[in-house]
């Protein structure tokens, strides 16, 4: 991981204006190198706990890192997670982050167990609420005034749920 640090950087500082109301925290603490370092020393660190867990999404024509996908806010009890997700803004509308959540809903699934997945995504995020639409989210509810930007403009949130089939529920 470490030898992406550049790279990680390179994406959130050509996405720095577009991620800060919604990634404020991980924009915040990458304005250097050196805290981006410090950021993934401690990712790996949450990782290592199964407190968190962060996925690159890779170019592959050239190896280049152009989104993340995370897992987070994981409660082991009731075996559930949110999915937070971000791609460079040259990459977006192309169903990249759509296909690469595919991918992580069936690992969460079959591979760690996961009962239900869910994402929160502003209402005025259409592209967001079409990859949670694409995956077979349902929209459990709209949290009226529920998130501060860091403009500090109080927003809806629309909180979307995906349980795994597989599980047995009341």
């Amino acid at each position: 991981m470490f030898e992406d640090i550049e790279q990680y950087h390179s994406l959130i500082d050509r996405n720095r204006k577009r991620l800060e109301d919604f990634f404020a925290g991980t924009v915040a603490i990458t304005k250097t190198i050196e805290d981006t370092r410090q950021h993934l020393t401690d990712v790996i660190t949450k990782f290592e706990k199964k407190a968190y867990f962060p996925l690159a999404v890779i170019e592959h024509k050239t190896n280049s890192i152009i989104g993340s996908i995370q897992i987070k806010s994981i409660d082991w009890q009731v075996r559930k997670g949110e999915l937070g997700y971000y791609i460079d803004e040259g990459y977006e509308g192309q169903g990249i982050i759509t296909e690469s959540i595919a991918l992580i809903i069936d690992y969460g699934f079959n591979d760690l167990g996961f009962n239900k997945f869910y994402i929160r995504t502003y209402a005025g995020n259409i592209g967001s609420k079409r990859i949670a639409e694409k995956n077979g989210f349902l929209l459990e509810g709209n949290l009226r005034a529920e998130y501060k930007t860091t403009s500090g403009r109080l927003i809806d949130i629309m909180y979307y749920g995906l349980l795994n089939p597989n599980t047995l529920r009341d």
